[in-house]
């Protein structure tokens, strides 16, 4: 019988490297190591999204990765906090999409700092815009609905266990979250 291939779409805000390409096929070389076929969202050019113009506008992006998705069994998510507190937002609606279509999740993330202290940092280095609204207090790697996707979809999110910081285009939390992904959808571990 042929070995099944598993694909998952591999989400983050990676795209915006200035490194961008060469940083996905690291990554898809990775997952070929576990069996599964990475699918980087890296058919426009990112490295000047102004200039976009004609055949690659921002709906035409949309679709492609929505159709990327679309053909992908689950969904890799670098979580690493982006240009704030929390993850990357479009990151967390490709996150949202999976979750809904009830197919697997695995997330991991550069830092070791919980949510609520890189909320306080953030306050304490740009003027709070909602002054005395609380901060979300559960100890949790990233906001507490993205901690409950990820387990909705029986996977935690993977962090520094040694609580250091990663680069951001750093590459051993993602293959540790590749291997658990591969173990949980039948690749190699």
């Amino acid at each position: 019988m042929p070995e099944m291939t598993i694909t998952a779409y591999l989400a983050g805000p990676d795209v915006f490297l200035p490194n961008a390409r060469e940083h996905a096929r690291r990554k898809v070389e990775l997952c070929a190591r576990y069996g599964i076929a990475g699918r980087a969202p890296l058919d426009e050019d990112t490295g000047n999204l102004k200039a976009l113009s004609g055949e690659m506008t921002w709906d035409k992006i949309f679709g492609q990765n929505l159709a990327m998705m679309e053909g992908s069994d689950a969904i890799i998510a670098n979580l690493t906090p982006f240009r704030g507190a929390s993850a990357d937002a479009g990151t967390l609606v490709e996150l949202g999409w999976f979750l809904g279509r009830g197919r697997p999740a695995f997330g991991y993330s550069q830092v070791a700092l919980p949510f609520a202290e890189r909320s306080r940092r953030q306050i304490a280095a740009v003027a709070d815009p909602f002054p005395g609204v609380v901060i979300e207090e559960f100890d949790l790697p990233d906001n507490l609905m993205v901690a409950g996707a990820l387990l909705a979809s029986g996977n935690a999110l993977v962090v520094p266990h040694d609580g250091r910081a990663r680069a951001f285009d750093a590459l051993d939390l993602f293959e540790r979250c590749v291997a658990l992904a591969a173990a949980a959808l039948g690749g190699r571990s």
